[in-house]
């Protein structure tokens, strides 16, 4: 077999390899030039995530390694100078209920965890804080409930900025999220326009904005993060500038997060209607 039909294989071997330890390999938060396998996870959901991950990635290199050996078996066992007289057989009763059987088991193995991981995600329960998303053409839009109902947008910083500055180009926003570490953070997210997704790969979030429709999950980011920077984009195709609607996430400690709700409760507007409005759609 040739080198470059080999070259698949051993490029999954090493993902295997890979996979088991990205932190040697990934940045904390953002990707990392020639990275292989995942980010760092940085919540719960996303370590469990992992760990799925490489369970895929173990299974996927066994079955790879066994149908290459079985294509090797059958090339040199019944091969045509080895078999002048080809057999005539059409049926073999063990061997079809093998591969019906096993297949079914390793769906098994797959789904069990599988499920497991998603209502894992899925759940929210006694959340400390709530934040709600909205993605719009093309940036996103973020309000803080149980902190006064602030509303802000969050933007790319321009590129040229970006690399004056020593900022991350295409991933760093004006208006970062700020989280605070060791809570429970009810996400919220829906749309004003067309589907967007707000994609955090360290923290293991996928998930759809739609217009009209609220879909939540949670995170919960380690006290041992405070002071870091966690970069995601929309990953839904919603126009133009699709490619630039990052999302940042800062996380702070819980001191600092009081401290820069207080200061963002004035720098950004309500998102309640002022009261001479509302006065006036009442009357």
């Amino acid at each position: 077999m040739s080198i470059k039909k080999l070259f698949p294989i051993l490029l999954l071997g090493l993902a295997v390899l890979t996979g088991l330890d990205s932190a040697a390999i990934a940045a904390v938060g953002q990707p990392e030039p020639w990275q292989l396998g995942l980010q760092d996870p940085v919540s719960p959901v996303a370590v469990e995530g992992q760990k799925f991950f490489n369970l895929l990635i173990w299974l996927m290199t066994i079955i790879t390694v066994i149908v290459l050996f079985l294509l090797l078996y059958v090339l040199f066992r019944f091969s045509a100078k080895r078999n002048p007289v080809p057999s005539k057989t059409t049926h073999h009763t063990l061997l079809e209920v093998v591969w019906t059987v096993v297949p079914v088991l390793i769906l098994l193995v797959i789904a069990i965890p599988s499920f497991r991981l998603l209502y894992f995600a899925d759940r929210v329960e006694d959340a400390d804080l709530t934040l709600k998303i909205i993605g719009k053409q093309w940036y996103w839009t973020y309000e803080y409930p149980d902190n006064g109902n602030f509303t802000f947008d969050s933007l790319m910083i321009d590129q040229e900025t970006a690399v004056a500055e020593g900022k991350n180009r295409l991933l760093d926003v004006d208006n970062p999220v700020v989280l605070p570490v060791d809570q429970n953070i009810r996400l919220i997210m829906t749309s004003d326009d067309v589907i967007h997704n707000w994609a955090m790969p360290s923290l293991f979030i996928k998930l759809d904005a739609v217009p009209g429709r609220l879909n939540e999950t949670w995170t919960r980011i380690p006290g041992e993060y405070a002071g870091t920077t966690l970069y995601g984009q929309c990953s839904e195709l919603c126009g133009v500038n699709h490619a630039y609607m990052p999302i940042a996430v800062k996380a702070v400690t819980m001191e600092e997060y009081e401290a820069w709700v207080a200061k963002a409760q004035e720098q950004f507007a309500s998102a309640d209607l002022p009261s001479a409005v509302s006065v006036a759609s009442a009357e």
